[in-house]
């Protein structure tokens, strides 16, 4: 039974183990409201989960730590585990989706786990670790639907009522659920008035159409960069915490996560993973009713793999006015590519890549085809550079 006297007792128990995280300002994410950011991507292992796992594998027997211990996780949940188990010299295993990213792979051998990659996504992690429970007697530590996990992360909410006690609503990201259940359980037994939003990729809505419908729902599919989060059933403690102490849940898409995952970035020298910045997304796009409040936005975790932030950061780009390509036809004659130039160069538009093509089955043969790829500063921007050259007589062809 999740009590207020079991997260006070977590918080306790963590003091030693994890840092409470800092709450700054952030202007700029949404003008119209007072957004501050928990920056729990700079605690300790890199994301909020540390703090269920440490609790819960304090709270075991000696006997189940005897055993030793596994768990299922797409990254964040795996690292808090190893950690919390090596701090008490207990053995762990940890089954991730073999999808998961390197760094957080590599992360958790690093803090002394043994890793058993499972071919699919989280779900089929977890079958997997259930199976090996059976069979080795090992100690399942679940990363969500787990009394004293949910404990741990409630400490959160206790944390945040400390450092702004004027705090009007909390937006939070929502896999199976385990955070929220904590942050909002926690948050309503000391502060009923303040809000509690929830947030899910659009492509991994699961506690959304559960919620929807009244009962637990399992996805047939999840996609979405936001691997942290990417979960086809919610649990059944969490479904219920949900229901009694939550708000609201909304989606974001990915393309609003990469936009919130580059502002974060240039605006804060933050980084934040996919799962960890759909709360920012969602404050950024207005998916919440924030207007005027007070609002915090739980950047949940930062284990971002580089190699997907390239690629992030290049759909943050679009998504936000900051780059756009140009294909225009041209008649294939002499001055026609410096006409272009002089219209860009005018309106301070940076070009990063230029294709020239002759030959397309598409136009005429004495057209071709100029590809720019251009830094831009926002949409307005865009539409000026546009308009420019469609005045000059250039024939923009994608729209």
């Amino acid at each position: 039974m999740l009590t207020l006297d079991k997260i006070y007792h977590a918080r306790h128990v963590l003091k030693q183990v994890i840092r409470e995280t800092e709450v700054i300002k952030a202007p700029k994410i949404n003008p119209e409201a007072n957004v501050f950011l928990k920056t729990e991507n700079l605690q300790i292992t890199g994301s909020f989960k540390v703090r269920g796992a440490y609790y819960k594998i304090s709270q075991l027997s000696d006997e189940e730590k005897a055993h030793g211990v596994i768990a299922c996780s797409a990254g964040n949940h795996a690292q808090g585990v190893a950690l919390a188990a090596t701090k008490n010299g207990i053995k762990s295993i940890i089954c991730l989706p073999d999808g998961a990213p390197i760094s957080k792979v590599e992360a958790t051998k690093g803090y002394g786990a043994e890793v058993c990659l499972v071919e699919g996504v989280y779900d089929d992690a977890y079958n997997k670790a259930i199976q090996l429970r059976d069979e080795k007697g090992y100690t399942f530590i679940h990363p969500f639907d787990d009394e004293n996990v949910i404990a741990g992360q409630g400490t959160i909410g206790l944390e945040l009522i400390d450092q702004l006690p004027e705090l009007d609503a909390v937006v939070v990201p929502v896999g199976g659920g385990g955070l929220i259940s904590g942050v909002a359980f926690a948050l309503k037994s000391l502060k009923p008035d303040v809000k509690v939003y929830g947030v899910q990729a659009s492509g991994a809505p699961s506690m959304v159409e559960s919620l929807a419908e009244n009962h637990i729902k399992c996805l047939d599919s999840v996609s979405t960069i936001a691997d942290g989060i990417k979960v086809k059933e919610p649990g059944e403690h969490t479904f219920e915490y949900c229901k009694k102490y939550v708000d609201d849940i909304v989606t974001v898409t990915d393309d609003e996560v990469s936009s919130a995952i580059l502002a974060l970035i240039e605006q804060h020298k933050l980084i934040a993973e996919g799962a960890g910045a759909v709360s920012v997304a969602a404050v950024m796009f207005d998916k919440v009713p924030v207007k005027g409040k007070n609002v915090v936005c739980l950047v949940s975790g930062g284990n971002i793999d580089v190699t997907i932030l390239s690629r992030v950061i290049k759909r943050g780009l679009l998504k936000s006015g900051r780059s756009d390509t140009l294909t225009i036809q041209l008649e294939d004659k002499p001055g026609q590519l410096k006409g272009v130039s002089e219209i860009l160069a005018n309106l301070g538009g940076n070009v990063v890549s230029i294709h020239h093509e002759r030959a397309s089955e598409d136009s005429d043969i004495t057209d071709c085809l100029l590809r720019i790829v251009l830094e831009t500063r926002n949409f307005e921007h865009i539409a000026a550079i546009r308009q420019a050259l469609t005045a000059a007589g250039f024939n923009i062809v994608n729209k």
